[in-house]
This record gives structure tokens, C-alpha cells and sequence, in this order.
């Protein structure tokens, strides 16, 4: 009896260590995907001039100057969207709006796009709006480094300037696709004041490898919304051709 209940001792305490271990490794792999960090472009941005030459003319809004009822009335004919509501509400209100109003503008109007500057690059905040059905793909995006200084995963600074590596806020169009360094790309065209300059600092889509599909703090481009390899040629047949995005801060 007494050698039993030695070896059923040994075998507790045996059987604790290993439990303990565990719950450390597991613990320690946790935090290691916590602060896990993607790295970053390793190539130069694209600098051009900082004047009205490297500016795209910007083009009226006509949302602009529409009352709360008109809004309300535009938002209703678009209920069916974003059903499980993960697009911010006040970003998708704003987009569809500026969207419905401004359709002249927009050849593809199968897609528009929100990307949420607010969450973390951690997180998916790209989303793809299909507006035939109302469904959303959420992906993860990169930003800019100059908007990241201290690679924490949150965007803080925005620019316009070329030379910031940061991002742009503001509504873009999508334009034509090319074969570049970063292979398949979607160039970009500002249509606010934020943005303007988005075409000619060469503010594109393209893939990256610094951006994976998993909850990691991306790494940061020089100001372009760097998709992951997996994703970018789907997203980009979404939504060439002149679709509607909008970079935003919000909660």
C-alpha cells in the first residue's frame, strides 16, 4: 500500500509540472501572436513634387448639401445592406449617401469600399460591399508607415503630402490595373482634398507579404491599402474599373 500511494505521489506531482508547463507555453504562445508584427516594405515610396501639379482636380459632391431628411430617404432604399452590421454606421451611412448621390461618377457600382483607419491592422477592416446583395467581405489592409510611427497597429497620422509614407483619408475611385513591382495593382484616384495626390505618390492596391490573413499587426507600406497575396487579385476584379472607396476614422 505504502509503495502505491508513493507512486500514485510521484505520478500527482509528475502530472502537475506537465499541466503547469502547459498553461505557460500556451500562455507564452498567446502573448507571442498578441505582439507579433509583420515587417515592412523594404522598397521606397514614390516621391513626386508637393504641388497643384501632382493634385487631381477635385469634383463637386453632390451629398454635399443634402438635408437629414434627403439622407434618411437615400439610407432607406439601402436597408438591406451590411445585415450583420460590421461595417462602422456611420462609415457605411456616409459612403452609401455619397455613393447614391454621386452614381454619375462611378462605373462599377456593383462594389463599394469602406476601410476603417479607427481599428487596429490586427483586425479586418477593409470591407467589400456587394451592392446587389448587401453581403460584406472583411479583410485585413495595410497602412501607411508614416502613419504608424511606433508600429503599435494604430494609424495616428494621415497625409497627403508625398515623401510622409502615410496613409490617405477620403474617397477614392478605382481606375485601371497594371503589372508593376508589386505585380497585380489597382491604381487609385483621389476625390477629396485629403487624398487629391493619391495617383501620381502612386497610391495603389496591390499584394503584399508583409499583410497575412490572421490577427497579427500588419506590417506597413508607404501609404498604400496593401492587401494580402491570397486576397488581392480577387479584390481587385471586385472593384476595378471605377468603384467607390472610403478611408475613414471612426469608432
Amino acid at each position: 500500500m505504502q509503495v502505491n500511494d508513493t507512486k500514485k505521489n510521484v505520478f500527482s506531482r509528475f502530472a502537475s509540472v506537465v499541466l503547469v508547463s502547459s498553461f505557460l507555453a500556451l500562455g507564452a504562445c498567446a502573448q507571442n501572436s498578441d505582439d507579433m508584427a509583420l515587417p515592412d516594405d523594404t522598397t521606397q515610396e514614390q516621391v513626386v513634387p508637393n504641388d497643384e501639379s501632382t493634385m487631381a482636380p477635385l469634383e463637386a459632391d453632390a451629398s454635399a448639401n443634402l438635408t437629414a431628411t434627403q439622407r434618411e430617404g437615400v439610407l432607406a432604399k439601402y436597408n438591406y445592406v451590411d445585415p450583420t452590421r460590421i461595417v462602422p454606421t456611420k462609415a457605411l451611412a456616409d459612403t452609401l449617401v455619397y455613393f447614391d448621390a454621386n452614381k454619375s461618377k462611378f462605373k462599377n457600382q456593383d462594389y463599394v469600399a469602406v476601410i476603417n483607419f479607427s481599428s487596429s491592422s490586427k483586425q479586418k477592416r477593409f470591407f467589400i460591399i456587394n451592392m446587389k446583395t448587401g453581403s460584406v467581405w472583411a479583410i485585413h489592409v495595410a497602412h501607411g508607415a508614416g502613419s504608424d510611427r511606433d508600429h503599435d497597429g494604430i494609424a495616428e497620422r494621415f497625409s497627403n503630402t508625398s515623401g510622409a509614407h502615410a496613409s490617405s483619408l477620403g474617397y477614392y475611385r478605382t481606375a485601371e490595373t497594371y503589372y508593376g513591382s508589386k505585380g497585380f495593382s489597382l491604381r487609385l484616384d483621389g476625390l477629396s482634398t485629403t487624398n487629391s495626390r493619391a495617383r501620381s505618390r502612386a497610391v495603389v492596391i496591390h499584394a503584399a507579404k508583409y499583410v497575412q490573413d490572421k490577427d497579427v499587426k500588419q506590417g506597413r507600406s508607404w501609404g498604400c491599402p496593401a492587401v494580402s497575396v491570397a486576397n488581392n487579385k480577387t479584390l481587385i476584379n471586385l472593384i476595378k474599373g471605377g468603384a467607390l472607396i472610403n478611408a475613414v476614422l471612426t469608432k
